[in-house]
């Protein structure tokens, strides 16, 4: 058996964020497309294959979002009534101004107040996106060459793939697994998440992180693995050609790659660092 001290994160690899080829997509259609993510997903699924025993665990981060959703289109309106456009960021002071108001008249106080709080934070604009990874669709469950890696894994080492659900409270973002951008004391899934960053931290060897999309999930993460547990720093291998940046968001997954790089961490790609993997096993 491979010493258990390599872990695979593989963050939200879904449908929803996947260009895959619609010869794919069984007459469905991917609400969030990540510009060269089916490919990534492709790399991530070989190097689950071949790498086999010499990853000792696997967590898998879903992204899993209500209809009605403080980041869908469905919970906001214009001035005027008329629906808000994905792809459309929101500030406080247009929310304050009426510009935007949430369909319920009853969560302004608390939607001012979460916006003021992601404002702070300064890590996010908050952003309207297409709906997207409802539970039980189709854009919510794995890509398929990846769910098909993980399983095989599993059946080869007799241990589950950890599977982790993030986004469920309508009333925050939440990019990063760890915790979502304004945690709600209320709403437990929204609090610091001490299992998974244990588990994680369990992995004295290596921490290989995947996913999409780079500029948000993936960077968010990690920035809060870091966070929490910077003693990590140094064990976490990002697989830079299995993660790409949302359309026009290039530019922050750069800028994380090269903080992340400042810390300490290691960027790879998939095919340099399987002779590791294996030579771990061995």
């Amino acid at each position: 058996m491979a010493r258990k001290s390599i872990h695979l994160l593989l963050i939200d690899p879904q449908n929803d964020f996947c260009d895959l080829p619609d010869a794919e997509c069984g007459g469905h259609h991917p609400a969030l497309p990540v510009p060269g993510a089916h490919a990534d997903m492709l790399r991530l699924a070989a190097l689950i294959e071949r790498a086999g025993n010499a990853i000792g665990g696997i967590t898998v981060t879903l992204d899993t979002h209500r209809r009605h959703d403080i980041a869908h289109p469905g919970f906001w309106r214009q001035a005027d009534g008329s629906p808000v456009a994905p792809f459309t960021p929101i500030r406080a002071a247009e929310v304050k101004s009426g510009a935007f108001q949430p369909r319920n008249a009853e969560l302004l106080p608390r939607v001012v107040a979460y916006l003021e709080a992601l404002e702070a934070a300064g890590r996010y604009t908050h952003m309207v996106w297409p709906v997207h990874c409802e539970p039980g669709s189709w854009g919510h469950n794995l890509h398929e060459a990846v769910r098909r890696a993980c399983a095989r894994w599993e059946d080869m080492t007799g241990i589950d793939a950890e599977k982790f659900l993030k986004g469920r409270s309508p009333l925050t973002e939440h990019y990063s697994a760890i915790r979502a951008e304004v945690p709600d004391p209320a709403s437990p899934d929204t609090l610091v998440n001490d299992a998974l960053l244990d588990r994680l931290a369990s992995a004295d060897e290596k921490i290989l992180v995947a996913g999409e999309a780079g500029s948000h999930c993936v960077k968010a993460t990690v920035e809060d693995i870091l966070f929490y547990r910077p003693e990590t720093a140094t064990r976490i291998v990002l697989l830079a050609d299995c993660m790409s940046p949302v359309a026009g968001f290039a530019a922050q997954q750069a800028a994380f790659i090269e903080t992340l790089r400042a810390r300490g961490a290691r960027v790879a790609a998939a095919a340099e660092i399987l002779p590791e993997l294996r030579e771990n096993a061995a």
